[in-house]
């Protein structure tokens, strides 16, 4: 799997789900019960990880949703 965003914004992150979701790509977000261990100030980023096959469809999907930006190169 590769990392394709990273962010502490986790409406966004949910936004991602969905749109992963929905297109049936499996994906895996990292990182996300470290809130636990950061004591939920949310200092510690959130990786969305995908498998490595479908890295253009889903860059695709995100630049068709207006999230382009937070795309990791």
């Amino acid at each position: 799997m590769i990392e394709i965003m990273r962010t502490n914004d986790l409406v966004l992150i949910s936004f991602v789900e969905s749109l992963l979701k929905e297109a049936r790509i499996n994906y895996f977000v990292a990182d996300s019960n470290m809130s636990i261990l950061e004591g939920s100030l949310g200092v510690l980023a959130r990786r969305v990880m995908v498998d490595e096959d479908c890295e253009n469809e889903v860059r695709q999907l995100l630049k068709d949703a207006g999230i382009e930006q937070e795309l990791r190169d």
